[in-house]
């Protein structure tokens, strides 16, 4: 279990696996890997292969390779490396009063801060003795070792082929002529390495980070950076702190549901439906053609009850509430991300170091060449109209998968007025179900199973649009790899918004709204009716749509991250148990699990961007939403932190200072938040309708409620049925029945028979009003709490400033000394 050459001195930076299969490409494989590991001989790497003979199955080769020193320092000045030069003197001014309480969640001093604080610069080969070089062979961490062995790797030649150049250990992965590339892990994770140079991190974070019983501590931030590189650091920092803010609105979000819970009982407008002599009495017209009987009001007493948990004057609270929480949290954020950025020697790190550097297949596939006017250096470029067909075929596709995407719902919606009437019907004549027909009504039912539906479409599209992504984004070519993400990143993210949230959109802002009327309906298709909401209100329907979606996308994305992994790892290592553990060695322990890949993080990312949208753009409508997405975020982290550190290889450490383009989508989704929720409140919810009937039409001072329910629903007259509406039977010879939705139409013995009344108007112009008001309301404060709140810490940007006078001072100091010597 050892992490070093036979010589027990020279480190394992890399190590690459091969099959020796005797085919038809044997050859031509054997080749390109002479050539390949010759050349890297020649770059300065040291290369060490274990037989298959030695292997635990016998069939596989394992290259091992060595950085030795000059290769280290060398790439170092080429990828601007920050090493230390003196330690940090600047004493720490953040004192915490709450210490004492949050001791039960600190870790130990040394999980935390495995390493001391340095001043750092730019390593330079011409000034090594400036550096704290105590010892070469720990003066690079395995990390930044593994980063430097990969960027040779990646542009490494192999020989030419069909007269192009050819190189990368990408391209030899993907040809099959290697079958693995990877990093090692320096011990097994559930004990410590018997060799005393293993440093043990990966047992370390383990026990003290990746375990579930260590759910309630923080994270050993530093560790997780030191031992898988600052993009992996700083998505934990970031869902870590996502999580801690979770917490505010859980909390909110929970008084609001128990608000609506203490309160069901003064509900006048469920106690009218319940009422018999009321509700009861009130003959509501048809649910669907033909087939559908008359039936009583209070036959939804049930359903309208459970819909004041979430349609009440606390919804509306909730709503302003996390239109300022979600600004909160963005600010914060940025001051967090700020402060890592110091810590973690990322200030100077630049996006265009990166833009610097070409993707190896971009450089492969340009044949055309032209001066870069940053390096002034000839490099490959891709003609514009290259470019622009590229582009017009990605877009074209993005088009038709968003169409399909819709079309889906389309067809999901074509299902819930299908079988609504087959529900209306089944429910209205069948006995055996009478004891749940009151909370389970003909319109719960079609979305409860329209839910289910939808979300297994939305799983089976999944599949399919990932690797559409990745096709199209592969053949547009981007120029590097932050580009490359980039682009990926928001056609994914457009896939999953349409995907996970169309069916949202649609109940919130469509069911409902264009019903028509009796002799008036309006059909789909000319062939089905629209579906009508509950008499309750349709933001049951959305809260049952979002709590299904929501809830099983977390469990399966759990039970995808964790167990899947899991299985797959004991299905290859079922052989190696029957061997003795000291002939199964360090590079195939690795071997024989997952990899993380280079998108790994990218879907943990999108994973919880999606949530993020689920628990703002929705939330009037749930407030239970932040709680349950804290629960899982909780289980999230240990998912996370357990697979990575036991279920797959060690990724290869990447720079990074900051969550890149994911921070424009957060804060666009946190502005279409204050719109989709001033919408739910005025359009989905029955709140603005209430308090236009209490403030203007109640004629009862001592309960202005009362005759609320009896003053919205519009009346109808049976014998203006057309044929195609009128229902088979009338057994009760009913001369009048009342519609289902809020529409406020005059009576047929009025003038203007069934058009709108006056009322209709008043309550529209209200909801618009709320709308207005609410958005500029909660975007003010939004923009004021923005610019309350700097994005940089005061003390982060003095100890910034520090840091750069000394780096400069003992800099400036040094050349001298050197003059002085020459002089």
């Amino acid at each position: 279990d050892s992490i070093f050459f036979r010589d027990g001195v020279r480190r394992i930076d890399f190590v690459l696996s091969y099959v020796d299969d005797l085919n038809k490409e044997w050859e031509k494989k054997l080749e390109r890997r002479k050539e390949f590991e010759s050349n890297l001989q020649k770059a300065g790497l040291e290369l060490e292969t274990e037989d298959k003979k030695e292997s635990e199955d016998g069939k596989i080769y394992f290259v091992k390779i060595h950085a030795p020193w000059e290769v280290l320092i060398t790439y170092a000045e080429v990828l601007n490396i920050k090493v230390p030069i003196k330690e940090n003197d600047i004493p720490s001014t953040v004192e915490n009063p709450l210490d004492c309480m949050l001791a039960p969640l600190r870790l130990p001093e040394k999980v935390m801060h495995p390493e001391p604080d340095y001043f750092t610069a730019p390593f330079s080969k011409e000034k090594q003795e400036l550096y704290l070089i105590n010892d070469e062979s720990t003066f690079f961490s395995p990390s930044m070792r593994n980063r430097i062995v990969n960027y040779i790797l990646t542009r490494c030649p192999y020989g030419t082929e069909e007269g192009k150049k050819k190189f990368g250990i990408k391209r030899l992965l993907n040809n099959g002529t290697y079958s693995a590339a990877y990093p090692l892990h320096d011990c097994q994770y559930w004990k410590k390495a018997n060799d005393p140079n293993c440093d043990n991190e990966r047992y370390t974070l383990y026990m003290e980070w990746a375990r579930f019983l260590r759910f309630y501590k923080e994270q050993p931030l530093d560790l997780i950076r030191k031992y898988y590189g600052e993009k992996i650091g700083i998505y934990f920092a970031w869902l870590g702190f996502y999580t801690e803010m979770l917490f505010l609105a859980a909390v909110v979000g929970l008084i609001c549901f128990l608000y609506g819970l203490f309160t069901m009982d003064e509900n006048m407008s469920s106690k009218e439906i319940c009422d018999p002599a009321i509700g009861g009495e009130i003959i509501m017209c048809p649910l669907c053609d033909r087939e559908c009987e008359y039936w009583r009001l209070n036959t939804t007493c049930e359903s309208s009850e459970y819909s004041h948990l979430f349609d009440n004057v606390a919804t509306l609270f909730f709503a302003i509430f996390m239109g300022i929480w979600v600004t909160l949290f963005l600010e914060f954020w940025k001051r967090r991300q700020a402060r890592l950025k110091y810590e973690w020697d990322l200030v100077d790190f630049e996006e265009e170091q990166q833009q610097l550097q070409l993707r190896p297949e971009y450089e492969a596939k340009c044949t055309q060449k032209k001066k870069n006017p940053v390096t002034q250096e000839m490099e490959p470029y891709l003609p514009i109209t290259s470019q622009a067909v590229r582009f017009c075929i990605s877009g074209t596709t993005v088009l038709f998968w968003v169409s399909l995407i819709i079309a889906s719902m389309i067809a999901v919606i074509v299902y819930r007025l299908a079988v609504y009437a087959a529900f209306a019907s089944l429910m209205e004549n069948t006995q055996t179900l009478q004891p749940i027909s009151g909370l389970l009504t003909p319109q719960l039912a079609t979305s409860v199973t329209a839910s289910c539906l939808n979300f297994v479409i939305i799983m089976i599209l999944n599949f399919l649009y990932e690797r559409i992504a990745i096709w199209i984004t592969d053949m547009e070519i981007p120029r590097t790899h932050m580009e490359y993400e980039n682009r990926l990143t928001m056609k994914m993210f457009l896939f999953q918004f349409v995907n996970y949230y169309s069916s949202c959109f649609y109940v919130a802002f469509f069911k409902g709204k264009f019903v028509g009327y009796p002799g008036a309906y309006t059909y789909m298709f000319n062939r089905w009716r629209n579906e009508e909401c509950d008499p309750a209100g349709c933001l049951i329907e959305l809260t049952t749509q979002l709590t299904i979606v929501m809830a099983g996308k977390q469990i399966w994305g759990n039970i995808q991250e964790a167990i899947v992994p899991w299985i797959c790892n004991w299905w290859g290592r079922r052989k190696a148990r029957n061997n003795p553990e000291n002939l199964y060695s360090r590079w195939e322990q690795d071997h024989d699990l997952q990899t993380f890949g280079a998108l790994g993080l990218f879907y943990e990312y999108l994973e919880m961007v999606i949530q993020f949208g689920f628990i703002t753009l929705f939330v009037a409508s749930f407030p239970l939403a932040p709680l349950l997405a804290l629960m899982n975020n909780i289980l999230e982290i240990r998912v996370d932190s357990w697979k990575l550190t036991t279920q797959y290889r060690r990724p290869v450490a990447a720079k990074a200072h900051s969550i890149g383009v994911w921070q424009e989508i957060l804060n666009g989704m946190a502005i279409l938040s204050v719109v989709t929720n001033a919408f739910i409140v005025a359009f989905t919810s029955d709140m603005i309708p209430r308090l236009v009937y209490y403030y203007a039409y109640s004629e009862n001072e001592d309960s202005p409620m009362s005759g609320y329910i009896n003053n919205s629903l519009s009346v109808f007259q049976i014998s203006d049925f057309p044929d195609r509406n009128k229902p088979k039977l009338n057994p009760e010879n009913l001369v009048i029945c009342r519609l289902v939705y809020r529409d406020y139409r005059y009576p047929p013995d009025h003038e203007r028979k069934y058009l709108h009344t006056m009322q209709f108007w008043h309550i529209l112009a209200a909801k618009l009003a709320f709308i207005i008001i609410m958005e500029h309301v909660v975007f003010i404060v939004k923009f004021f709490v923005a610019w309350m709140i700097p994005d940089v810490p005061a003390d982060v940007k003095a100890k910034i400033k520090r840091e750069k006078y000394l780096t400069q001072k003992i800099l400036h100091e040094y050349e001298l000394e050197k003059l002085k010597e020459r002089l």
